[in-house]
């Protein structure tokens, strides 16, 4: 493995063991301005809690932008049962099906963290056989079992869990040492471990352009760009993730670039000049249309600010679910960007 791929690795392994769902950055954002400060990038933080980095280039006023998210799905308790389970609600778009047998664990308001498991309300075929293999799987039918003696409300909130606590998902980290990676938050960590170590290489380059990275933590609920992009960005390239599937071009061993998606068409040049990159760099790619997604990019053009958009990512398999890339994707969308910048 290159020292490239190891520091990628690295990178991707300590986001994914840091649970951040949309709404709870606390943790994540400790660790990323430990980040920063260890290798000294220096940031801003937006009142919304999202993180800014510039590296200044002789045209300061055609600004290129960069960004990824680190809020992932996650969930949070709706109500507790009278029998000591918990309903929960989604934070993001979840397929509730992907959660069922899933760990979880309860975040306390105290920080106390409490062990559970995610099922159906019927979790056993000796009990209700066909009626639980055809149960559908949507909120009221679906809950946390806590791990621990408890068989009531009152003992639940002794516990001090409460309505809108946070519930982690174990993301269930596996590298293989072929390079396929598979794990729940690929989306978006896998391309902001991409991010931070150009960050790392970029100190002391001279650059063209003045370079911006903004790591969002509000994407997966639509409004992580809406705000605080900078007034001289002209280009905002969303980095996230190409979703192979059924009927799609993207790979699991490319970097994926996006001509469209549910918010529409990308800008034109801006693919123009991604492929042309790839081709002189001998970088694999794929060019995909996604019907069912929106990035940041998106949100900051429904914000309102007159930029080019781009969206590009290494190709996750089953996105929402359990998901798997592989290090050759990954490294190829380094590899993009790092020559973008440089251009």
């Amino acid at each position: 493995m290159s020292n490239l791929q190891t520091n990628l690795k690295e990178n991707l392994e300590n986001l994914i063991s840091i649970q951040s769902p949309t709404g709870y950055h606390r943790d994540i954002n400790v660790f990323l301005k430990s980040f920063f400060e260890g290798n000294e990038i220096p940031y801003t933080e937006t009142v919304k809690g999202s993180f800014l980095v510039t590296f200044k280039g002789t045209n300061d006023s055609d600004a290129i932008l960069f960004s990824g998210h680190v809020d992932t799905l996650g969930a949070m308790v709706k109500k507790i049962k009278p029998s000591g389970s918990l309903e929960f609600t989604l934070l993001g778009g979840y397929m509730y099906n992907t959660l069922e047998s899933e760990n979880c664990m309860v975040r306390t308001s105290t920080g106390k963290k409490i062990s559970g498991t995610v099922q159906t309300t019927m979790p056993s075929v000796h009990i209700d056989g066909n009626k639980a293999r055809e149960l559908k799987r949507e909120q009221t039918t679906m809950e946390v079992i806590l791990d621990e003696r408890v068989s009531s409300k009152e003992d639940v909130l002794n516990l001090g869990i409460d309505i809108g606590d946070f519930i982690f998902i174990d993301p269930k980290l596996k590298a293989l040492d072929n390079g396929f990676i598979k794990s729940r938050y690929l989306d978006d960590k896998a391309s902001v471990s991409v991010l931070l170590e150009i960050m790392k290489n970029l100190k002391g380059k001279t650059l063209n352009n003045t370079i911006h990275f903004f790591i969002s933590n509000y994407e997966e609920v639509g409004h992580g760009a809406k705000a605080a992009i900078p007034t001289n960005t002209k280009e905002f390239i969303a980095v996230d993730m190409g979703a192979p599937g059924n009927n799609q071009n993207s790979s699991e061993f490319k970097v994926n670039i996006c001509v469209k998606d549910s918010s529409g068409p990308y800008d034109f040049d801006i693919k123009e000049k991604m492929i042309k990159i790839c081709k002189d760099n001998d970088i694999p790619f794929a060019v995909d249309i996604y019907p069912h997604y929106g990035s940041d990019a998106s949100a900051a053009l429904n914000a309102g600010y007159d930029i080019k958009s781009g969206l590009i990512g290494p190709g996750v398999f089953a996105s929402h679910g359990y998901e798997r890339t592989h290090m050759d994707s990954i490294v190829a969308t380094y590899n993009l960007i790092y020559n973008y910048i440089l251009l």
